[in-house]
């Protein structure tokens, strides 16, 4: 399951990437914000997708604010996420790849629809190399947070 979650500031590119989800016939669970709302918080929407992907076991997030920092940030205080802010498709492929992120973060005012969407492409498809010298990096990221 992918959850899917953006403040106002991202709630243009979120609908974008609903709409491309619905195409390829991903299913997901919109997290919110669901009507635009210039007074929210991002924070509220990083903590409900990542309480939501942890939750599930193997489940991904996708959050979108106005540059996928705050987003990035909030989330990867919730035990169990890793989440990436990603700008471009070897970013996708690689959070993927190297580091398992299980929630994707985005920057509306940095990458537009048509990226947006081969972003979350790349990234849905892509996976885990598994290499040891990445799970041993991945687990001393765990062991470090209180």
């Amino acid at each position: 399951m992918i959850f899917i979650g953006s403040d106002h500031a991202g709630f243009v590119l979120k609908q974008a990437i609903k709409e491309n989800l619905d195409e390829l016939g991903i299913k997901y669970q919109e997290v919110g914000n669901q009507k635009f709302n210039p007074r929210d918080d991002y924070t509220d929407f990083a903590e409900a997708v990542g309480r939501r992907v942890v939750a599930s076991k193997g489940g991904k997030g996708i959050l979108i604010c106005s540059s996928g920092i705050g987003m990035a940030m909030a989330a990867n205080k919730i035990k169990g996420v890793r989440a990436a802010n990603v700008l471009n498709l070897a970013m996708a492929a690689k959070s993927r790849q190297h580091n398992n992120s299980n929630v994707l973060c985005l920057g509306q005012d940095y990458i537009g629809p048509i990226l947006a969407k081969k972003i979350v492409r790349v990234w849905l498809g892509t996976k885990f190399s598994s290499a040891a010298r990445h799970r041993r990096r991945l687990a001393k990221i765990e062991r470090r947070r209180s």
